[in-house]
């Protein structure tokens, strides 16, 4: 039987990313995302319930993370889960489920220099695509979509 591990996740960063270096000299970046969860309760209402999720990426991507995001930022991550296990100092087993990026896509809008801001509308671009056009800048007319 197959398995599928896949996540999908946009929200906040509940924190500045951290970056460090492993022995080898890969860099690996972590961050906490709040993504919001909403339902109705018993009595109608609508209510936001946040879950919290540790992210990690790697290589090139961890340094993009930690030198253009910071607490705050929208981001949307694709990734699968990871399991890992330790001993801590005290000598208690702990464990945790992460998400390891394989892509994170910034969100938000930038300032006129090219900094990220933390809020306004999605722009979908990430720091290596600065001189992306539009495919549909210039279209004067909504019937000129094909879909």
């Amino acid at each position: 039987m197959a398995s599928i591990n896949r996540v999908v996740l946009v929200g906040n960063l509940t924190r500045d990313p951290e970056l460090r270096q492993t022995p080898g000299g890969k860099s690996v970046c972590t961050m906490g995302l709040a993504v919001n969860d909403r339902y109705k309760n018993e009595a109608g209402e609508w209510v936001e319930k946040p879950n919290f999720f540790d992210i990690v990426a790697w290589g090139a991507q961890a340094e993009n993370c930690s030198r253009y995001l910071s607490k705050g930022r929208p981001v949307a991550v694709d990734g699968r889960l990871s399991y890992r296990s330790w001993e801590a100092q005290d000598g208690s087993k702990r464990s945790k489920v992460e998400v390891v990026a394989s892509s994170v896509q910034f969100l938000g809008s930038r300032d006129a220099s090219g900094a990220p801001v933390a809020t306004g509308a999605p722009s979908g671009l990430t720091p290596d695509t600065s001189d992306f056009d539009s495919p549909v800048s210039g279209a004067e007319d909504d019937d000129d979509i094909p879909f």
